[in-house]
Order: C-alpha cells, then structure tokens, then sequence
C-alpha cells in the first residue's frame, strides 16, 4: 500500500512538474523555432511549432532592419551602472539598518517596500520633468539612477537579512585591531555576505535588463535607445515582421539565459542561505 501511495505521489509531482515547466517554457519555445521560420510558415493554418523549412535570415535581417547590437550595448551599460550604484547604496543602507536601534526601523522597512509597489506609470511624469532640468535625458546615468531607485528597496531588504546573520563578535574584533567603521564594512562584513551580493546583483541586473516603460520615455533616442524598446520598431503601420522579431526577441534573452544557467548555484545557494538564516 505504501508503495503504491509513494509511486502516485512521484507521479503525481512529475505531471505538475512537466504541466508547469511546459507551461511556463511554450511561449519561448515557440519564439524560438519562429525565429527560423519563413513568413509563409509563420501564417500556415494549422500552425505548427517546428518550421516546415529553417532559415537563418531573420537573424541577419535583425541586425540590419534595426541596430540591434547598439541596443544590446545600451542595455548592457545601463543594467551594468545599475548594479554597481544599488549594491552600493543598499549594502550601506542595509547595514545601517541592521546594526543601530532606529526607532520605526521595520515601519521604514514596509515603507522602502511600498515605493517599489507603486505604477511606475503614477511617477514617470515628475521623473521626466527632474531628469529634463538636470539635463540627464537620453543618458546612460538618468536612466539608470531612476532604475536604481526602484531597486534600491528589494536590495536593502535581502541585505539587510544578510548583515542579520553576521554576529556582532566580528565587528568587534575589528574595532579591537584598530579597524575603523569603514574598514570593517569593506574589509570584514562585505566579503562575508559575498553570496548575498551575488544573487542581487543577478536579480537587479535582470530587472534593468527588462525595464521598458521608463527607457522607452527617458532614452528615445536611438544612441541610448534600450533593446526592450529597439523591439517595438520592427513592426510598422502595415507590416509585422514576426520571424525577424522573434529572432530579435531571442537574442535579447540569450544572455540572460546563459548568466542564469551558468550561475543558477550560486544564485539558489544565496537566496537559500538568506532566507534560511533569516
């Protein structure tokens, strides 16, 4: 009986294991054998997921119809400058809040946590009017000091649970060696937290990466111009060149998909490790 009951449960979680990751992989995959399709097997009915006659044009037709690898650099810079700011900034405001005694630390806490809640769509109008007298519209820093502000209170939440694991003693022990508050900050508890900062720094640059509403309005032109909005220009009134954006959209995900797999251990071990610790 119980092994009739353990061989239903395995089956059990293999059919919602296959029904989700079927569920959640089809669009790409559908994207992905588009990409190689002719238009005429784009629009056959029944449609059909593999192409009937593989192509590679849509790839070649992606870089000339739109400057693709100029978008791909943008996005890089950006998502790149995002990164080092919020692990920056966070990591300080994260400590700060784990070791002192602020009074209404955790409703600060829930408060950082409700900015990342609002629409951006409800503030990019008074963003646009401060980047606009600031001169840092269509720049690599406007936009991605405002993609940091967004980050910044996912990043002081999961570091800040980080810096909660670490025992004072070793603060200590640096103040007796003659460390300073500085050195003990560099030097001591950021490398401790290395997995911590790791995994954020994965999941900001993933979200930068993603960003669309504030790069298509702060960054319009094409020199700064993100991938997530070079997308929407290879459709025109009277065309939509669905193999040519597929192969767009797939090349915009492919470095996403290789940093994921190539460090999802020590993406896993360090959201394991601060959440278990916390």
């Amino acid at each position: 009986m119980r092994q009739i009951k353990s061989v239903l449960n395995k089956t059990s979680y293999m059919i919602f294991f296959i029904v989700f990751s079927g569920t959640m992989l089809f669009p790409f995959i559908f994207i992905f054998f588009s990409s190689f399709k002719t238009p005429k097997d784009i629009m056959a009915i029944p449609p059909s997921i593999l192409p009937d006659k593989w192509i590679l044009s849509n790839y070649m037709d992606a870089f000339t119809i739109q400057p693709l690898h100029i978008y791909l650099r943008n996005s890089f810079i950006t998502s790149i400058l995002v990164v080092m700011i919020t692990i920056v900034i966070g990591s300080m405001a994260a400590y700060a809040l784990s070791r002192t005694n602020i009074k209404g630390k955790k409703v600060f806490l829930v408060f950082l946590l409700a900015i990342s809640l609002l629409p951006p769509v409800t503030i990019i109008n008074p963003i646009y009017q401060l980047l606009s007298s600031l001169k840092l519209l269509n720049s690599y820093i406007g936009l991605a000091l405002v993609i940091t502000v967004l980050e910044l209170p996912l990043v002081v939440w999961m570091l800040t649970a980080y810096f909660n694991t670490l025992p004072k003693s070793l603060e200590e022990s640096g103040e007796i060696d003659g460390a300073n508050i500085i050195q003990i900050f560099t030097k001591i508890l950021f490398p401790l937290i290395g997995p911590g900062i790791f995994t954020v720094s994965i999941l900001v640059f993933i979200n930068a990466w993603n960003q669309f509403l504030f790069a298509l309005v702060l960054n319009p032109y094409e020199s700064h111009r993100a991938i997530t909005v070079g997308l929407t220009l290879y459709k025109t009134d009277y065309v939509v060149p669905w193999g040519v954006l597929s192969s767009a959209a797939v090349i915009t995900v492919i470095p996403l998909i290789v940093m994921i797999l190539l460090l999802q251990k020590r993406i896993l071990s360090g959201v394991l490790e601060g959440g278990v610790k916390e």
